[in-house]
C-alpha cells in the first residue's frame, strides 16, 4: 500500500482524501494543516493542497526529507521555473515531485500533447467554464479588504476568457483600492477582469467547471483534421483525483530509480492507474 499524507485542508485536501480513501493501493498516512509541524510525517508521497503560491516552500521542505510530493501548481507561466527548482531538489534526495498536476495544468495538458502528436501543424484552443476557478478565487481571497471572493471564468473562444470576481468587503474597506489590487495580481493581469462587490458570496458559490479543447491542424499533409475534447467537471473534485493518480505515479518513478520533478506530460499514462501492466494493457489497448 502507498501511504499517501495531505498537506492543506481546503477544498482540493478534502477532496483528494476522499480519493485516496476511494484508492486499492493507497492509505492515508494523515492530514496535515498549514502550520502542522511537518517533521513527524512518515509517508510515501504528500500531496501539497496549499495554495499555489505556497507550494514551493511545502514542497521543497518535504522533498528534501525525502518524501515524494505532488501539487496542482496551476500559475502557467511560472511552472517551468517551479519544476527547475524542485529537479535539483528531488534529485539530491532521490525523491519525485509531480508539478502542475491539477485538470489544467496537468490532465488537459497530456489531451493537448496528444493532439499535437496527431496533427503536429496546426493551432489548439483552449476554453475554460463558465464556472468557478479555485486558483483565481483563492488569489482573490488573498487581497486586503476581501472577506469572501469567488472568480468565474468565462469563455469568449479561441482561448480568450473574462473573469468575473464577486468580492464581499471587510468593514470599512474601500472597494476601489481592492479592486485596483485585483487587477494588478498576476492572476487577472492578463485576461479582461470585472469585479462586483455583493452582499454574500455563499448565495453565488458553486464549484461546477469545465473546458472545451479544440484543434485543427494537419497530419502529415492531410489538412482539416479537427479534435475536440469536453468535460464538465466538478473542480476541486478531479483536481483532487489528479494528484492522487499522480502520486501512485511519484511512486512508481522512485521505485525505478527516475528521480526528479515532472510534469503531467511527462510521465507515461499507465503510472497513473491502479493494477499490473498485463492487466491494464489487456483492458486498454
Amino acid at each position: 500500500m502507498i501511504r499517501v499524507a495531505i498537506v492543506g485542508y481546503g477544498n482540493i485536501g478534502r477532496a483528494a482524501e476522499q480519493a485516496v480513501k476511494a484508492a486499492p493501493d493507497m492509505e492515508l498516512a494523515g492530514i496535515y494543516h498549514h502550520n502542522d509541524c511537518l517533521d513527524c510525517m512518515t509517508a510515501d508521497v504528500a500531496l501539497v493542497c496549499t495554495p499555489t503560491r505556497e507550494v514551493q516552500t511545502f514542497a521543497t521542505v518535504l522533498a528534501a526529507r525525502g518524501i515524494c510530493t505532488v501539487d496542482s501548481f496551476d500559475i502557467h507561466g511560472r511552472i517551468w521555473d517551479l519544476r527547475s527548482a524542485m529537479d535539483t531538489v528531488c534529485k539530491a534526495s532521490k525523491t519525485v515531485s509531480v508539478i502542475a498536476a491539477g485538470w489544467d495544468p496537468g490532465s488537459d495538458s497530456m489531451v493537448r500533447a496528444l493532439l499535437m502528436a496527431l496533427a503536429p501543424k496546426g493551432l489548439t484552443y483552449t476554453n475554460f467554464g463558465p464556472g468557478r476557478s479555485m486558483g483565481h478565487t483563492v488569489a482573490a481571497k488573498a487581497i486586503p479588504g476581501v472577506k469572501n471572493a469567488l472568480s468565474m471564468t468565462i469563455p469568449l473562444g479561441t482561448g480568450i476568457h473574462r473573469r468575473m470576481v464577486y468580492i464581499e468587503l471587510e468593514n470599512g474597506a474601500d472597494f476601489r483600492t481592492v479592486e485596483a489590487a485585483i487587477l494588478a495580481d498576476d492572476y487577472f493581469a492578463h485576461d479582461e477582469t470585472h469585479v462586483i462587490a455583493v452582499d454574500s458570496i455563499d448565495a453565488l458559490n458553486n464549484v461546477a467547471h469545465g473546458v472545451n479543447l479544440v484543434r485543427n491542424g494537419v497530419s502529415g499533409e492531410t489538412h482539416n483534421q479537427r479534435f475536440e475534447f469536453n468535460m464538465a467537471i466538478n473542480n476541486p473534485a478531479l483536481t483532487g483525483q489528479v494528484i492522487v493518480s499522480c502520486a501512485r505515479a511519484a511512486v512508481r518513478l522512485r521505485q525505478r530509480g527516475d528521480y526528479g520533478a515532472k510534469t503531467m506530460i511527462e510521465i507515461a499514462p499507465i503510472d497513473l492507474l491502479p493494477g499490473t501492466t498485463e492487466s491494464l494493457v489487456k483492458a486498454l489497448v
